[in-house]
């Protein structure tokens, strides 16, 4: 206890043998002591009024220009504050500190019995069992998350990051140092040089296999927090995203794979954890186990069949301008997905564990009103890609080939989502025929086929398992046992003035000439679809490029709406609402 005694008992405060390892000024230091004397004396918990009072004898309101040295000595973590209700040290204002209590910190009482708080490693010897090695590499993770969870609280660098940082460095050779000497195989070691994993994803990966051996659920597997882990900054936070996006090694070689669920603002969240293979790889090294097939991936798949096109949606559903009830509905949906939620759901029994995403949805309205477009987006938003299908190819000129091929629909849909372990969303475009009401009574072979088709195809709706959406026309016509199958019916009503103002000026290009006479009220004016406006918005750019001065005049514009109007160009059925 001699540097204890030394830094209560030395006159010069600033000559005791730990001040300089402190970073501190003398009245800071003096601060320190006097708890010191308190915490030896049996009082662990000091008011900080009372510290103050006690050592700086002020007129008046004084004490409170001394607050400040308070918080360096949070800033710095020699002391904590001990009250019930802690607010994160970067945060906290000097006045919320007049009524707190303080505290010696553990790294403080470290530093008084042993002088430093240096970290002796000891010798480097060969690891004799990969159990040695993790617990190694644990401890590093460990320091990882006490790194970032400093970062996090504070706004400036801490003199305990540098600590730590220094501890890592090195702990971190030690480990380097040790591997070099170990003639063993090391499974963890031998699947970062066959994928040839990078410092920070070794680290997400060592991060995970802790949450395994140590039965954490949610401490580190969240997209966020493993990201925050590897990053020194904003920056690098949105660069390492790509570490744990499609196409990244670790996902792409399946070595670690994700679950993802919905958060109560219609966000997405992902949970990750290492993939069975591997984790029996690292947990057994010695026992034997059949590789895996590779996940394949969805495009290659969906190449060497008929049936989908896959579509890999570029906006989402925050893109999309929709009538305030349908947009309503829909930020509804995505709530109801909420993760907190989706546990609740499976607890009871009433979701499946496997399928953290259900929902069969039917998207009804005029041609141009966004079906599609709002489909692709909502898919966006669950992080999905889509497998559409045109329902008018369903048809087929001989008698029993149609209900063959409605089973076919949905099993490809099982067979590319199993292969590809992927769950994308699936999309019947023009699904009127599937719909609509079955014939009764007595008819020809076209009538039994239609009906015997529509059997199969609510035979299927009842078994899909996860987001299914049909859009249609019309929904006078669909057959009530159809209707029941969804779960939400979602009208699409043509735009109202507001919105098709929005759609003017979303899809009007921006760096075009307009004339002085141009007014984009005058054209929301005209009742038309998005669909329609992004037809006349095209042709009249097409009239307007040839001229030898092509400005866009509102008798351009006009012109193209009437002859849109009168049925010149006919329904357009693109949706492509956005910027």
């Amino acid at each position: 206890m001699k540097f204890l005694i030394d830094f209560l008992e030395n006159e010069n405060i600033e000559k005791a043998k730990i001040f300089e390892q402190l970073k501190c000024n003398a009245e800071e230091a003096e601060i320190l002591r006097h708890i010191t004397l308190k915490h030896i004396k049996g009082n662990e918990e000091n008011s900080v009024f009372l510290i103050l009072d006690e050592l700086f004898t002020v007129e008046g309101y004084g004490y409170i220009e001394k607050l400040p040295l308070i918080k360096n000595l949070l800033d710095l973590g020699w002391i904590v504050q001990s009250s019930f209700a802690q607010v994160k040290t970067g945060e906290v204002s000097n006045l919320e500190l007049i009524n707190a209590t303080v505290m010696l910190s553990k790294s403080f009482e470290k530093l008084l019995e042993e002088g430093t708080l240096e970290v002796e490693l000891p010798q480097s010897t060969p690891y004799t069992d990969h159990l040695e090695y993790l617990r190694d590499q644990f401890h590093r993770i460990e320091i990882y998350q006490k790194i970032s969870t400093i970062r996090h609280n504070y706004k400036k660098k801490s003199l305990s990051i540098d600590r730590l940082e220094k501890s890592l460095s090195k702990l971190e050779n030690r480990i380097k140092d040790r591997i070099r000497v170990t003639k063993m195989e090391l499974a963890a070691e031998t699947l970062f040089k066959e994928f040839s994993l990078s410092e920070k994803e070794q680290i997400i990966f060592l991060a995970l296999l802790k949450e395994e051996y140590s039965g954490e659920l949610d401490s580190l597997r969240e997209m966020n927090n493993l990201i925050n882990l590897i990053s020194e900054n904003d920056y690098d936070k949105i660069k390492n995203r790509s570490l744990l996006e499609e196409n990244s090694t670790l996902i792409d070689e399946d070595i670690i794979d994700y679950d993802e669920m919905l958060t109560a603002f219609g966000g997405v969240t992902r949970s990750f954890y290492i993939s069975e293979e591997y984790l029996h790889k690292i947990i057994h090294p010695h026992k034997a186990k059949k590789k895996k097939k590779k996940r394949i991936q969805l495009d290659m798949l969906v190449k060497e069949q008929d049936i989908f096109e896959l579509v890999t949606p570029k906006t989402d559903i925050d893109d999309v301008i929709l009538h305030p009830k349908t947009r309503e509905i829909l930020d509804n949906i995505l709530k109801t997905m909420d993760k907190k939620v989706l546990k609740r759901l499976k607890a009871w029994g009433i979701r499946d564990k496997k399928n953290a995403l259900e929902a069969r949805l039917i998207f009804y309205g005029p041609p141009g009103t966004g079906k599609t477009m709002t489909a692709y987006s909502l898919a966006k938003s669950l992080k999905r890609k889509v497998l559409s299908f045109d329902c008018s190819k369903i048809l087929s000129m001989y008698v029993g080939e149609s209900e063959k091929n409605v089973r076919r629909i949905f099993d490809t849909y099982r067979e590319l989502s199993e292969k590809t372990k992927t769950s994308p969303v699936l999309l019947l475009n023009e699904a009127d025929q599937f719909l609509s009401s079955r014939t009764t009574g007595p008819g020809g072979g076209a009538d039994k086929m239609h009906n015997q088709m529509q059997n199969i195809f609510l035979e299927q709706i009842e078994k899909f398992e996860g987001v299914l959406i049909a859009t249609t026309n019309l929904l006078e016509s669909i057959d009530p046992a159809f209707s029941r199958r969804f779960n939400y019916k979602i009208e699409f009503s043509k735009p109202g003035f507001a919105q098709r103002k929005l759609l003017w000026e979303k899809m009007l290009p921006n760096n075009a000439p307009y004339a002085e006479d141009f007014k984009i009220e005058r054209l929301a004016n005209y009742e038309l679809s998005g669909g329609q406006i992004e037809v006349i918005i095209k042709n009249c750019a097409l009239a307007v490029a040839v001229k030898e001065q092509p400005v866009f005049t509102m008798k351009d514009f006009e012109e193209t709406i009437k002859r849109e109007l009168s049925g010149a160009f006919g329904e357009a059925k693109t949706m492509g609402f956005v910027s």
